[in-house]
């Protein structure tokens, strides 16, 4: 072999050594080398439930999922039977306790002045209208006697009834004793239980009175209007169906008050502080949007961790990150992904 040939042999060998060489350092640096590390978190909002004080059935929804509701707007109606009943029952006893304490008072100005004439058809009016509730009264309790009968409102409903009944018999009685009283003539003691009798119906008044007052209250529950703006993300009964008190109708998303939610590692963190600001990137909009954190806390024991080395030293905690956006940004909804690419890299503030 001559040097020539030799010569080139070496530098063959050479340069297939280098080649191996570099090609090792190539596969080394993109398969050894780390990634940025990105960080991804998700949109979020407040939501709230809307639910009833008053066990009843759906009888009409207005609004679909995913309508953009006022506040104020009616959302669904329930029908609830035994709290109409209850409103009329109210109104015959309240009807009653007015009848009863006008009469009351006439009584009173009677036995203080005596009868005249007018007074005394004044008191016949009262005994009539007195008489009248005591019918209203009679035919709610016998609406609610077949209503409990079959099975549609409760044992309570029934008694309240009843009870007013009861009771607008015994201001039938009252004010029958008054009218007899007017045309008869009070003697002093008469006159010191007419005043009694005044006082005790002006209180009976006040207190029917409340009960109409709160069952109208009761009644507004039928209707369920939006608290506050928002979309309707899930609707749970149908029209027709019971709902029991407090169960959900349901959900309505604020979409006016919107975060974003990131769970980062401590060591990604980067002096991270409430009021710094941080772009993200939307995947849904392809666009990157500013976010300030207002929160940032401990996720807690469950929460993921990182060892810092095999066999650690110490452990890298999880903390929730959560940051608002500077500016509206139109058709953010919950669950969009939210991605920092490089991690979080805080703003300059101005």
């Amino acid at each position: 072999m001559s040097a020539k040939n030799q010569h080139n042999n070496i530098l063959l060998a050479i340069l297939g050594f280098s080649a191996v060489v570099a090609l090792v350092a190539a596969i080394g640096y993109f398969t050894l080398t780390e990634d940025p590390e990105i960080i991804q978190g998700e949109v979020e909002v407040e939501e709230y439930r809307v639910s009833s004080k008053l066990p009843g059935r759906i009888i009409e929804i207005k609004v679909n999922e995913g309508d953009t509701v006022q506040k104020g707007d009616v959302l669904a109606i329930i029908e609830a039977p035994e709290v109409e009943a209850q409103q009329h029952s109210a109104e015959a006893t309240h009807g009653a306790a007015e009848a009863m304490h006008g009469a009351a008072e006439a009584l009173s100005d009677m036995a203080d002045n005596g009868a005249r004439s007018e007074q005394i058809e004044s008191a016949a009016q009262l005994l009539r209208q007195a008489e009248a509730a005591n019918d209203i009264a009679q035919k709610t309790f016998s609406r609610m006697q077949r209503l409990y009968d079959e099975g549609v409102v409760s044992a309570q409903k029934r008694d309240e009834a009843e009870a007013a009944f009861k009771a607008s018999q015994a201001q039938v009685g009252l004010a029958r004793s008054q009218y007899d009283m007017a045309r008869n003539g009070a003697r002093n003691e008469e006159r010191r239980a007419a005043h009694q009798q005044a006082q005790a119906a002006r209180q009976q008044a006040q207190a029917a009175q409340g009960a109409v007052d709160l069952v109208k209250s009761i009644k507004r529950e039928t209707v369920q209007v939006a608290t506050a703006r928002g979309v309707v993300t899930n609707i749970y009964p149908k029209v027709g169906e019971l709902v029991s008190v407090g169960s959900p109708i349901m959900t309505v998303s604020m979409t006016d008050d919107t975060w974003g939610s990131f769970n980062v590692r401590e060591d990604q963190l980067s002096g991270l502080k409430v009021g710094d600001t941080f772009t993200a990137y939307v995947p849904a909009f392809d666009t990157d949007i500013n976010l300030r954190v207002y929160d940032i806390k401990d996720e807690g024991s469950y929460a993921v961790w990182k060892a810092t080395k095999t066999v650690g030293q110490y452990d890298l905690k999880t903390f929730e990150v959560k940051a608002r956006p500077v500016k509206h940004l139109d058709g953010l909804r919950p669950g969009m992904s939210l991605i920092l690419k490089d991690g979080i890299k805080k703003k300059a503030k101005k």
